[in-house]
């Protein structure tokens, strides 16, 4: 058993035991981390004097050596190290004997461990923003395809007044950039680097941590070590900002499983994001629809796990803590492929243009510009309530929409309407007087789309430079 502590224990650690502790499993994802912090870290110890330019130039060297073995598939990461700084250390001193001894000087692996999912998290934020902008493109492309694409608008689930499907999804657009602005907002918290708190009160040796920092792309260090060592607020937020992304990809999931249905045929999922049935050929079904819609639970349940893990721990580093990793991985790559599939699927899925505007006007849904344009000739609200009202029975009773009905059909409801009512409950009249911005008519949603159109063209940290640099 590789370990890097036995020096205070007279006997074996039980195999269960080590079972038990060990964290090489599934730390072993931030090997790269990993080895990109020592390097930080003996490249400070360099400049400090801590070490000599030449033992810090072997080590340095060794820890990329060690990174391509890995990469390369010449080095095995393997059980028997209790966890990934174990596994890279001991690599090291086999390599370099005693130089490779003096890497963890000045170190622990409590402030090494949060270094490590830091930065690793903070790279999977990173590609999160970025598959939410891929998302957002597509969502825009679609808006500018159909703003006169008309389509009932629901509240309660039942049919409301006309809207746009380039309106509809534009409400799907402010959800998910509302996504990446808290992801934005995380970076700016978390992107302070904890390495040099030692394992909880710093150490004597005359680090210069602002130096250290500056190498792996932090706004600076962290200002209390304690804390250092013992936060996890960062991951809490992450998860917290994914199971948020899961739950708005969860209610349009929801409604293209509906829209898909043989009642409403809205859309026609592509065979790519399809299934059928084993017994029943007739069946197309919105599996990865549903999949992305099931797997919002799960994300779910990483965070609850992490905000109980952490909810009873006192300062400062506990083991407990070790549980912050294999459901944020989890939780990390499932958001990650669901949003990538979600993309895939939207952006070649086909749409009844014809159906969606039907189902507007036989849903009367134009029921209350009809209420309105009685009030404009001088009806009382509530009695324009009523007298549509009445109209909605009427025309339920034989099978036609508003504007299906006669001149005289109407007259013997209210003799107030005119010929111009027609005009004014049609479906485009509806959607297009409809002018204040945020609104679904068209004049409206080409102000927003290009504003939107805008905001994407802003890349936030120039991400691609940055995962370029830092995320190797």
């Amino acid at each position: 058993m590789a370990q890097l502590w036995g020096g205070r224990f007279t006997k074996e650690t039980d195999q269960l035991v080590y079972n038990f502790n060990a964290s090489i499993s599934f730390d072993q994802k931030f090997f790269r981390q990993d080895i990109e912090g020592s390097i930080a870290h003996v490249c400070m110890l360099g400049k400090q004097g801590i070490l000599t330019k030449e033992e810090m130039q072997a080590i340095v060297k060794e820890l990329d050596a060690i990174r391509a073995d890995v990469e390369e598939g010449r080095l095995a990461i393997t059980e028997e190290y209790e966890d990934i700084h174990s596994f890279v250390e001991a690599n090291l001193i086999d390599r370099l004997g005693d130089t490779g001894k003096k890497l963890h000087t000045g170190r622990s692996r409590n402030d090494q461990v949060a270094l490590d999912m830091r930065l690793y998290t903070r790279l999977e934020l990173l590609y999160t923003d970025e598959l939410l902008r891929e998302l957002l493109r597509a969502l825009l492309k679609l808006m500018e395809e159909n703003t006169e694409t008309i389509m009932p608008g629901f509240t309660h689930m039942q049919k409301a007044q006309p809207v746009t499907l380039a309106h509809h999804v534009g409400a799907y657009f402010e959800m998910f950039k509302r996504d990446r602005g808290r992801l934005h907002d995380i970076y700016a918290r978390m992107n302070y680097c904890p390495l040099g708190a030692g394992a909880l009160a710093g150490t004597t040796y005359p680090l210069d941590r602002e130096y250290t920092a500056t190498l792996m792309g932090f706004d600076g260090p962290t200002l209390n070590s304690m804390d250092s060592v013992s936060d996890r607020d960062y991951v809490i937020e992450f998860l917290s900002a994914l199971s948020t992304i899961m739950m708005h990809l969860s209610r349009f999931c929801e409604e293209i499983i509906i829209w898909n249905s043989n009642e409403y045929q809205f859309v026609e999922i592509d065979d790519a994001y399809s299934t059928g049935s084993s017994i029943m050929p007739q069946k197309k079904n919105p599996d990865i629809a549903e999949l992305v819609r099931g797997k919002t639970g799960r994300v779910y349940g990483a965070l609850v796990s992490i905000l109980t893990t952490m909810k009873g721990i006192p300062l400062a580093y506990n083991k407990d803590m070790q549980e912050d990793k294999e459901l944020t991985f989890d939780a990390i790559d499932t958001v990650k492929g669901c949003l990538a599939l979600f993309t895939g699927m939207i952006s070649t899925m086909k749409f009844n243009k014809e159906r969606m505007s039907d189902s507007a006007r036989h849903g009367f849904t134009n029921a209350t510009d009809a209420a309105d344009y009685l009030v404009n000739h001088g009806v009382p609200f509530r009695d324009a309530h009523g007298i549509v009202g009445q109209i909605v029975l009427y025309c339920i009773d034989k099978g036609i929409a508003i504007d299906d009905m006669s001149m005289e059909e109407l007259k013997a409801i209210c003799p107030v309407f005119e010929e111009d009512i027609y005009e004014a409950i049609s479906m485009d009249t509806c959607v297009n007087k409809r002018l204040t911005i945020g609104a679904p008519a068209k004049t409206a949603m080409e102000k927003v789309i290009a504003a939107e159109r805008e905001y994407l063209a802003d890349d936030w940290l120039d991400s691609d430079k940055w995962t370029e640099k830092y995320g190797k």
